[in-house]
């Protein structure tokens, strides 16, 4: 393209049409370099998206801090979770997706759009737009790295930290490749699903190029407001699930349970976490014609209430050594929650959500089930001795199967003006 004809190109308005057809052979990129993009598109009044009803501070849960938040966060009602596998080999591309991802993400919990608009209507939106008028809905992203994101690729193998094993396979594993690993995971929990998946959504259109979606799954629990007295979730097979998570609010119990510290952790890691996802698939159909106290003795807990089988309340004490009038345990020794206590020794913080996929078209039944997460300070010497117990004999493997799974390196929070990853990067 010469002068003459840049001239009487640049001296006509464009039609989209044109444009698009000049970016599609670079035409776009030596137009604005030459004569300014106010030559080439026509303005449209500047779109600054925040939300259109006032955030209340209730509403914003703070991203930068020591810790990422969506760790020991309170559980929010819904989750847009996804891993990322890596297509590019340069880690300074890897730096800037994690600095224009923690930018993104900074402005998305506190109500932004994904960044400053536009005012070109020629030019495709920022944002994509569909939280709009949403308030934030204690909107918190949390990102960790796959034992993958340590090859050769990167020259980061000897950075790679030990508690960032490969999961062993357990008993009852049915691992999909299409549902497990990942270089590196985003977890996204809001309440309100339509925040979570614009959240995700956002951050995979700027990874393009650098990163692609290995797997992305949506999930839920009860809300907050058909149960605002926040009483432990229930699981879908009808049990609360989770009533045993340590009290993470006390500091010295989150430093022992859930925050890694370079005494098993490099350096990079203090103040991070260690994040086991599994995909749970439940045979719910089977379960649904389980009587109930094949239930409950699954679990080793009442339905109603939750408690210990044999107690009145669900936060009573396990007396795993109580004997009923003919001399057997009231709680079965194979039930789930005789097997996870691991005598109070060995705790995790539990923070999963239920998921639903539809139908499995080939058999007519529901895809449904768990999207198990965990966080620990060295899943070693927690979650993979636990769950090679509950592998083994729990009552529980007749009505569930394992199909996805995953071990990511929670990065330390960032400070403003730094990134997520800077102590590694």
């Amino acid at each position: 393209m010469n002068d003459k004809h840049l001239e009487n190109t640049t001296s006509n308005k464009f039609t989209r049409r044109e444009a698009l057809k000049l970016a599609g052979v670079g035409g776009i990129g030596l137009l604005l370099g030459a004569t300014g993009v106010n030559t080439l598109m026509p303005s449209s009044p500047k779109n600054e998206q925040t939300s259109a009803t006032p955030t209340g501070a209730d509403e914003v849960i703070p991203f930068y801090g020591k810790h990422q938040s969506g760790i020991i966060t309170p559980m929010q009602d819904f989750i847009c979770m996804g891993a990322f596998d890596l297509t590019t080999t340069s880690l300074g591309d890897v730096r800037s997706l994690f600095q224009s991802w923690t930018q993104a993400a900074a402005r998305m919990t506190a109500g932004k759009s994904v960044d400053e608009e536009s005012d070109h209507a020629l030019l495709p939106p920022v944002d994509t737009g569909e939280a709009m008028g949403l308030r934030p809905m204690k909107l918190t992203i949390t990102f960790g790295l796959g034992a993958s994101f340590f090859d050769e690729r990167f020259g980061l193998a000897s950075k790679r930290p030990a508690p960032l094993v490969d999961l062993p396979r357990f008993n009852s594993d049915e691992m999909r490749k299409e549902w497990s690993g990942g270089d590196i995971v985003v977890q996204v929990c809001a309440n309100d699903p339509q925040v979570a998946f614009h959240a995700l959504r956002n951050l995979a259109r700027i990874a393009r190029g650098k990163a692609v979606l290995h797997w992305l799954q949506e999930g839920f629990q009860r809300t907050s407001a058909s149960d605002p007295t926040g009483s432990t979730p229930r699981n879908l097979l009808g049990f609360k699930d989770g009533t045993n998570n340590p009290p993470v609010n006390d500091p010295a119990t989150a430093n022992e349970v859930v925050w890694a510290n370079t005494a098993e952790s490099p350096a990079w890691m203090a103040g991070g976490s260690y994040m086991v996802m599994r995909r749970i698939r439940m045979r719910i159909e089977v379960w649904d014609r389980s009587t109930l106290t094949d239930q409950e003795n699954t679990f080793g807990r009442h339905r109603l209430t939750g408690a210990p089988l044999g107690k009145a309340n669900e936060f009573d004490e396990l007396e795993l050594d109580r004997k009923d009038a003919k001399g057997k345990p009231v709680i079965p020794v194979n039930s789930h929650t005789a097997l996870a206590h691991m005598e109070g020794k060995v705790k995790i913080l539990r923070r999963g959500y239920s998921y639903s996929s539809g139908m499995d078209l080939k058999t007519g039944q529901l895809d449904a089930g768990l999207l198990f997460i965990c966080f620990n300070r060295d899943p070693r010497k927690q979650f993979i001795p636990m769950q090679q117990k509950l592998a083994s004999v729990d009552l529980l493997n007749e009505y569930i199967t394992h199909v996805g799974s995953g071990l990511y390196a929670c990065l330390p929070g960032a400070s403003e003006g730094g990134y997520i990853g800077d102590t590694l990067f």
